[in-house]
């Protein structure tokens, strides 16, 4: 009898019963090994040794190479594009979450489903805390339909208490792009045309079960003016790319469509939209009235008044003692910010304004800060960080590294360091090679060498500064790790700069603040006495 490794599987098919078996013999009689466990043997060759990547340190321990690992982590979420953009504030954003079976995958823990809504939430939060004056509006897609999970507001708790209902349900059936996207549409072609116009896909299956043809969709978001934003959960779907393609002529489709890795690279696409989209420049065909049309909008900032009696709100129609008077009509809303239901007048806080501002001047990336520099005569004066008045490490000197290491052990740090730099050099080398290749070969080399040049800026920037110090390229102060991460995605204005006397006078000429202009930082100072 013939020795077989085959499970006996009834009623299956050979394509299925190929996949199951073990080894098959081929026309030689040489073993040929399945095709799943090729598969599996291909992806656990794949496994990234994270372990080959620590290095001990002259104590023993791993504890430098963890704080290394935190630093760069808060220092990579600082590094942002602080280019100052015309961007648009006044947000109409249209989530769309897929709630059909395959979301009840689990290739992202606890469940694709369960991970989309506490991302959600978590994107709910900080989008308003970015742009406060913005709305938000949520269409789930299952069975085939789109399901209205929340209307058009400002007002997060709404949202975030309609996501909540939705852990209740479980995910089935098949999505429906193109009735979501008519959905979308038509919540969207009310909105305002002096804000943007937005769609956010999370999009967790392979298909769309579709009544129409959806080009014919895409094509009235098109007409509509409408930019989509895909994430997808699987793989790249065709018609997701040419939804991107077609939505965002003017920019990269990488931009606007790609694949979550893992939780934390799907936490980052999704959080990576909480910051304004740049606004482009307008076709060519409209003409300058046109074009002018929305520089002045008409906003009315009410105040917070407490009625003896409860009254009926003009916007959930309860009964309420406490809420906003519109400034046009005197209808009472209860939160802000909002639309006035009776006279459609954007009602917010100078707060609300104020926050939303500092997306039109960033604070500028702090660099880097060298021993030499630190020790400098004129900055070894400055012994803590500006900001929170923490004492700054002392440098380390060389005879004290000298006197805790034997011979064997600098021998071995210096082994380990020639290993790095080894294999530094063997990553490198390839990429300069086909750099080197492409500027001879391709007509836009010079394009090339500026990507390649700003590349190499920025992973300069990332690096964690030796000596915990980070400066301020305007007024030159030195702060700590945790600072900088407080003031760039928390204050978003330098310490320093406000509290130099030029600048809280208001003196005019060269001054900057943020790193920007004069011109800029005068918006700045209006944005801090507007608040």
């Amino acid at each position: 009898m013939v020795n077989s490794d085959e499970e006996y599987a009834p009623g299956a098919s050979d394509d299925d019963i190929t996949a199951h078996q073990v080894t098959s013999r081929g026309a030689g009689g040489t073993v040929i090994r399945s095709r799943a466990r090729q598969t599996a043997d291909d992806a656990f060759n794949e496994v990234r040794r994270t372990w080959e990547d620590v290095e001990e340190g002259a104590d023993g321990t791993i504890t430098g190479t963890i704080d290394s690992l935190l630093q760069q982590g808060k220092r990579k979420r600082t590094l942002k594009d602080t280019t100052p953009l015309q961007r648009g504030i006044i947000r109409h954003l249209i989530l769309i979450i897929d709630l059909s079976a395959a979301m009840t995958e689990k290739d992202l823990r606890p469940t694709r489903y369960l991970l989309t809504i506490r991302y959600c939430q978590d994107f709910v939060t900080e989008f308003f805390e970015q742009n406060p004056i913005s709305q938000i509006g949520i269409i789930g897609m299952r069975d085939g339909l789109a399901v209205r999970v929340s209307d058009m507001s400002g007002n997060p708790s709404d949202h975030i208490s309609n996501l909540q209902a939705l852990r209740k349900e479980d995910p089935k059936g098949q999505p429906s792009l193109q009735n979501a996207l008519d959905m979308a549409r038509a919540a969207l072609c009310h909105a305002p045309s002096h804000g943007t116009r937005e769609i956010l896909l999370l999009f967790g299956s392979l298909l769309s079960s579709d009544p129409g043809d959806i080009h014919t969709t895409i094509g009235s978001l098109v007409a509509s003016h409408i930019t989509t934003t895909v994430i997808g959960l699987s793989a790249q779907v065709a018609i997701c790319l040419t939804l991107v393609k077609r939505t965002n002529p003017h920019s990269n489709p990488q931009k606007h469509y790609n694949v979550a890795l893992d939780e934390v690279n799907y936490r980052e696409l999704i959080m990576r939209l909480a910051t304004p989209p740049e606004s482009h420049t307008q076709q060519a065909t409209q003409s300058v009235e046109d074009s002018n049309a929305s520089t002045l909008l008409m906003m009315g900032f009410p105040s917070r008044v407490t009625d003896p009696q409860p009254s009926l709100c003009a916007c959930h129609s309860r009964p309420t003692t406490g809420g906003y008077l519109c400034s046009r009509c005197s209808s009472k809303v209860c939160s802000l910010p909002t639309t006035c239901p009776a006279c459609s007048l954007t009602l917010i806080l100078s707060t609300h304004l104020a926050r939303s501002y500092h997306h039109l001047f960033p604070l500028q990336n702090w660099k880097t800060v060298s021993w030499s520099r630190a020790t400098s005569p004129a900055h070894k004066h400055k012994l803590c960080c500006f900001s929170c008045q923490n004492a700054f490490p002392v440098q380390p000197t060389s005879s004290t590294k000298s006197a805790t290491k034997d011979p064997r052990e600098a021998a071995a740090d210096s082994a380990s360091k020639q290993k790095i730099t080894s294999r530094l050099a063997t990553k490198v080398a390839p990429s300069d090679a086909r750099n080197a290749e492409s500027a001879s070969t391709e007509p836009s080399s010079v394009a090339f060498h500026h990507d390649n040049t700003t590349r190499s800026r920025r992973n300069e920037d990332q690096t964690v500064s030796e000596s915990g110090r980070y400066e301020c390229g305007t007024c030159g102060q030195f702060f700590c790790i945790d600072c900088d991460v407080f003031c760039h995605e928390v204050v978003h204005n330098c310490p320093g700069c406000l509290s130099r006397e030029e600048n809280m006078a208001g003196s005019e000429g060269e001054q900057q603040q943020n790193g920007v202009g004069a011109r800029e930082a005068d918006g700045m100072i209006t944005d801090g006495a507007m608040e």
